[in-house]
């Protein structure tokens, strides 16, 4: 699948989830059934994927964890907040560093 059909699919089940428990509910909640969603779409998904620091030739489990990889191309970080802060912009763009993907 093309990255910008499978973003689309992505944005697609994420409003589609959104829409059916509406607002409030844990981010793991909205996890498990953005999941299920993307898996009925024949899409492959990984969830609290390990993100280790590698630091002179050593890896480091400093506890940071991807919400979702889809297709082992793009990330998805949820966050269940009034709003998107610049603390969350910062993390996904480290996940982005330490992960090497693009998207």
């Amino acid at each position: 699948m093309h990255i910008n059909d499978l973003s689309g699919s992505i944005i697609d089940s994420a409003f589609h989830v959104h829409k059916s428990l509406g607002p409030g509910l844990l981010e793991s909640t909205y996890e498990a059934c953005l999941k299920y969603e993307l898996q009925k779409r024949k899409i492959k998904v990984l969830l609290q994927i390990s993100l280790p620091v590698n630091y002179d030739g050593l890896k480091i489990d400093a506890g940071y964890r991807i919400d979702l990889l889809i297709e082992n191309m793009i990330i998805v970080e949820l966050k269940s907040v009034e709003r998107i802060m610049p603390i969350h912009e910062a993390q996904i763009l480290t996940y982005l560093k330490l992960s090497k993907l693009k998207v």
